[in-house]
């Protein structure tokens, strides 16, 4: 399946208070709006989480303040498709205002009986989270059947807000009971909440599916480590992350790495508003979206941009004039981009992820890390085809069992290198040639790189080198461990003159163990040190890089195959901490003349940069194609041929 490339999400969550809904809504206008703006599909609404409805239908949920003359959904969906703009269908899931206050007994509970609800207090507004064990479940399944049914053939549905939603409801305790769990169990209550997640996301598929068999389908808020159990009823895979709403920077690269590999489309999506979702008023500077779209286009995900409509239906102006100047870029280089998949030559492991990594991660290390090394990398776990890469990295908590290590070592066999960090895993311990002496008895100690020590703020294994590996880098330990009882000066204490027994980097064949959590520690610290002993890890297992850019760390490069085309995208944007929780990109800094040098099987016939057709000079040799790109003006596609 296919996905359209320049996506609008918009939002409609509208309170029954306001009583002109749709009052000004042109559908003409508000089509051509869309398609000046160079969008192709508009994600529109059937019911909100306040629980109301947007289309001509008997139900009392409908928007109270939506005129009776007025089938707002019908208007927007013809008239779209009348500009041939798809119009995929929104469905709020598991926030349902008017089914909670109309029977509170829906809602989900805590274990201590307060009502689960967005906010820390009853008194703060925020959405009452309904029980999906609940006969709420039957209540959407009937508002879902009545969508379908007017609407057939749906383009496709959005079912919103479906994670795993723990409860102790009479429903839910019952459920449990029937399915032989134990309520009063923290982890019983999770997997039942798993349990109705994933029936209920098999009932609503099939419901789409039978009526619209082309539709697409996604249910939003599930945890992208989980696709391998959830991506049959996903047609897609659509990465919502407002960079500066919550998810930060770091969220989409992070996670498409992971969902590209599922076989499924991807998507990103980020939103126009200066903060979050339903900012009124509020517009990301034109540098901020123009780089989180090129972003998408650089990983060969679909583009999905969030607004929110006002009540009164009326597109703002604004708001798609800024949109309008960055789909038309998308536009141009959508030659290059549709169909493109990824090169990479890392696998970086991650098991167990929620939906939010916690701040500091060793995945968000080891993703920064990799980013600004311009490694081209894919994010895996233990079910993930491992013999597709080079080298794969076992960041800091990875759990290597039996099984795992059996892997490893054909995978090894076969001549793929290994980075292992963190605690050393027992059962490769001959193949590593690390002797674990057991965890360091101090916080702190420091990592010799040359004739300097560096500071370790997180704590590490003591290890050695056994059976003929090699030292790469030695750790020297603190005088003592700082304590209230005994301390030196403001923090750390310092270290000894002479290194400890003890290796920070341990290498035997094609197998280099760092016993220490360096990417949590870069992910939390930051400290430059760390990234340059992994850099010289990486040196050593892959001399041979896919990619070697010279530019500053805040450049970023992934490299794409298309057809008879390999394009390396190029993004200089420099995000910058102006508030205490979130980055802001304002302007774009241009780059010139940034050497490049990429490995192909073969001389390409010629290099040129995309979209403007510039031809590069370039020399080939030693299985590389060298060049310097003239200028990245925020984003720039060098294309090999």
């Amino acid at each position: 399946m296919k996905l359209r490339q320049r996506q609008i999400h918009l939002d409609f969550h509208t309170g029954p208070a306001i009583a002109d809904v749709g009052a000004d809504f042109d559908a003409k206008a508000f089509a051509r709006t869309m398609k000046r703006a160079h969008v192709n599909s508009v994600t529109v609404f059937a019911k909100c989480h306040h629980g109301h409805l947007y289309y001509n239908t008997n139900r009392a949920e409908r928007h109270p303040g939506l005129p009776k003359n007025l089938d707002l959904l019908r208007g927007q969906v013809d008239a779209l498709h009348a500009e041939g703009i798809r119009a995929p269908i929104y469905i709020s899931v598991q926030c349902d205002e008017y089914a909670a206050n109309t029977h509170p007994d829906w809602v989900c509970v805590n274990p201590n009986t307060g009502q689960v609800k967005w906010g820390d207090s009853v008194f703060k507004p925020g959405w009452q989270i309904l029980d999906m064990s609940s006969p709420y479940q039957d209540f959407l399944a009937e508002q879902t059947a009545e969508i379908l049914k007017k609407f057939k053939p749906v383009d496709g549905v959005f079912f919103d807000m479906c994670w795993d939603q723990p409860t102790v409801s009479k429903w839910a305790l019952a459920g449990m009971e029937r399915a032989g769990l134990n309520p009063e169990s923290e982890a019983d209550r999770l997997a039942y909440s798993h349990q109705v997640a994933l029936k209920y996301m098999d009932r609503f598929y099939r419901m789409v599916k039978r009526t619209s068999p082309g539709a697409t389908v996604f249910f939003n808020g599930r945890q992208h480590s989980n696709l391998h159990e959830e991506y049959r009823w996903q047609t897609q895979v659509e990465i919502e992350a407002l960079p500066t709403g919550g998810w930060g920077y770091l969220y989409f690269p992070k996670n498409v790495r992971q969902a590209r590999n599922y076989g499924k489309p991807t998507m990103g999506m980020t939103a126009r508003f200066h903060k979050s979702w339903a900012d009124f008023g509020g517009y990301k500077p034109h540098a901020a979206l123009h780089y989180e779209v090129s972003q998408m286009l650089a990983h060969g995900a679909a583009c999905s941009i969030g607004d929110q409509l006002h009540p009164r239906g009326v597109l703002d102006k604004a708001t798609y004039e800024l949109i309008g100047g960055v789909y038309h870029h998308a536009a141009k280089c959508e030659p290059w981009t549709d169909g493109a998949q990824a090169v990479t030559q890392i696998g970086l492991f991650r098991e167990g992820a929620a939906y939010h990594d916690a701040p500091g991660s060793a995945i968000d290390g080891g993703t920064r890390m990799l980013m600004q090394l311009k490694h081209q990398f894919d994010v895996v776990n233990t079910r993930s085809d491992l013999n597709r890469y080079e080298l794969l990295i076992l960041a800091d908590d990875v759990k290597v069992d039996a099984p795992l290590a059996t892997r490893l070592r054909s995978f090894v066999k076969r001549g793929g290198k290994l980075l292992i960090t963190g605690q050393p895993p027992a059962e490769l311990a001959k193949d590593t040639g690390v002797k674990t002496i057991g965890e360091s008895p101090f916080t702190t100690t420091y990592i010799r790189l040359g004739t300097t020590n560096h500071v370790m703020y997180e704590r590490g294994w003591r290890a050695k080198a056994t059976g003929g590996a090699t030292v790469l880098a030695k750790v020297v330990e603190p005088y003592f461990e700082r304590t209230y009882k005994h301390f030196c000066s403001h923090n750390q204490t310092p270290y000894r003159p002479a290194p400890s027994p003890y290796a920070a980097a341990i290498q035997k064949g094609n197998i280099i163990t760092i016993p220490y959590p360096i990417f949590k520690a870069y992910g939390t610290h930051g400290n430059l040190p760390y990234r340059d002993l992994v850099k010289l890890c990486l040196d050593r297992l892959v001399p041979e890089r896919l990619l070697a850019v010279t530019g500053p760390s805040t450049l970023e490069a992934t490299v794409m195959r298309q057809r008879n085309r390999t394009i390396v995208h190029l993004l200089s944007y420099v995000a910058e901490r102006r508030t205490q929780t979130f980055d802001i990109i304002e302007d774009i800094l241009p780059l010139h003349d940034i050497p490049l040098s990429l490995r192909l099987a073969k001389s390409p016939r010629r290099v040129y940069l995309a979209p403007t057709m510039q031809e590069v000079d370039f020399v080939y040799r030693d299985g590389h194609a060298e060049l310097q790109v003239p200028e990245v003006h925020g984003h720039q596609m060098v294309v090999f041929e």
